[in-house]
């Protein structure tokens, strides 16, 4: 139960953070994050979820007396990352929020890293995703949760496939760390450029580009969360998530202190110069920064950059990952057997519970009451505290303004009532 209030709170908190960053009114929550120090708490509980994921899940599945009444509180788990890395996703795009992290920092790089070359490999191998078919705002009624009967092994499935966004989520994270290559520790910057070689690892994502794939010559591009074909005329656009991984080659190779201490090998050399098929005019007319890009590939493939300067320096090492495997190594089955029986074989009572907590969390009036401005009426403008009782969508200053609104409105009302 004190878990679940945790997640409660991670939820409503992601929510909070979304919707001021629509409004641009995100300062007051990153000050809060900053002042609590609560970055480095959010990054262990994304490392802790990431690691029951890869350890206790497979063992639950794996079961073969554990069939739940309802798999609803597993996949609460499962969301629970996705949940934290959005989160960061939102708040990362701060300086403050980055440098509180801390020595964190680099346990969210290892986290990052992870989660890239998982995208990166299954792109490689051609495997494609599907939207994540459950999503708790889905699940929000007691009707609902009855409902969720999947076999484990079937949300496992559904796991892999929620695996897909948080990869995305933790590309757009690792750009906004690469925004702050200046002001990171040194050792974050080792990590990132010798021991994971990160610039390579980009450079099999614009080759393999994970987020496209053709299907029946059709182009389908994976944008704000579902797959969509591509219009011809828009084949050559630049997304979101193409212009991350291009930002964050920028941060990581045209930065002095990047250049210095990264190693130009052959291998990396020949890699990052197969970055020049990419650089078209067009791509360069869209990020106009590439210009930089297309002069360094340039000056690389003719010289022979220096080695890198080896400091004299005591390295940092990331810890939580290493900290919560050797703490539990060996107690693995175990831990998911005492799960099974204290946590996810609930009664049919705590599940209605649960059902009526999540659905309080995931309700309209709280995404209203997170939000930072009171709904306006959709008439006249002014400050509303009526809403239309069939759709619960629009709102309404006076009864006459309802009333005067109901034509237009009414072919959209009966389609959401």
């Amino acid at each position: 139960r004190r878990w679940l209030r945790q997640h409660e709170c991670v939820e409503k908190l992601n929510m909070h953070a979304i919707l001021s960053a629509s409004t641009g009114q995100e300062q007051l929550l990153t000050e809060l994050l900053v002042t609590y120090a609560k970055v480095p708490v959010l990054i262990g509980e994304l490392i802790s979820v990431e690691i029951w994921k890869h350890k206790i899940f497979p063992v639950l599945c794996r079961l073969e007396d554990f069939k739940p009444r309802s798999t609803f509180p597993i996949y609460v788990v499962l969301h629970h990352e996705a949940s934290i890395i959005n989160l960061l996703e939102t708040v990362f795009f701060y300086k403050e929020i980055c440098e509180s992290a801390e020595d964190s920092i680099l346990d969210l790089i290892d986290y990052c890293h992870r989660k890239l070359t998982l995208l990166a490999g299954r792109s490689a191998n051609g495997q494609t995703v599907t939207p994540v078919e459950l999503r708790p705002e889905d699940l929000a009624s007691p009707s609902s949760m009855q409902a969720v009967l999947v076999p484990p092994q079937e949300l496992q499935k559904q796991a892999e496939t929620m695996e897909f966004e948080i990869s995305l989520k933790a590309l757009s994270v690792l750009r906004f760390i690469t925004d702050q290559v200046e002001s990171l520790p040194l050792s974050a910057l080792t990590r990132m450029l010798n021991t994971h070689n990160l610039p390579c690892l980009l450079v099999e994502l614009v080759e393999h580009c994970p987020w496209s794939y053709r299907e029946a010559g059709k182009l389908k591009k994976f944008e704000n969360g579902v797959w969509h074909v591509v219009p011809p005329e828009d084949e050559v656009k630049m997304t979101k998530l193409d212009g991350q991984v291009w930002l964050a080659l920028l941060n990581l190779l045209l930065s002095p202190e990047c250049q210095r201490k990264y190693h130009f090998d052959g291998f990396n050399k020949s890699q990052l110069l197969k970055l020049r098929a990419f650089l078209t005019d067009v791509l360069v007319d869209q990020l106009p920064n590439l210009v930089e890009m297309q002069r360094f590939l340039s000056h690389l493939a003719v010289t022979e950059p220096a080695s890198p300067k080896k400091d004299l320096v005591l390295e940092q090492v990331p810890v939580i990952w290493d900290h919560i495997l050797k703490k539990n190594v060996g107690k693995w089955e175990a831990i998911a057997k005492h799960q099974v029986k204290r946590v996810f074989s609930p009664t049919e009572e705590e599940l209605k519970l649960q059902a009526c907590r999540w659905a309080q969390t995931y309700s309209l009036d709280m995404m209203e009451a997170l939000a930072p401005d009171k709904p306006r009426c959709r008439v006249c403008g002014v400050e509303a505290a009526k809403r239309c009782s069939r759709c619960r969508n629009e709102w309404y200053c006076t009864r006459a303004c309802q009333v005067q609104h109901w034509q237009k409105h009414k072919a959209a009302c009966n389609l959401m009532a």
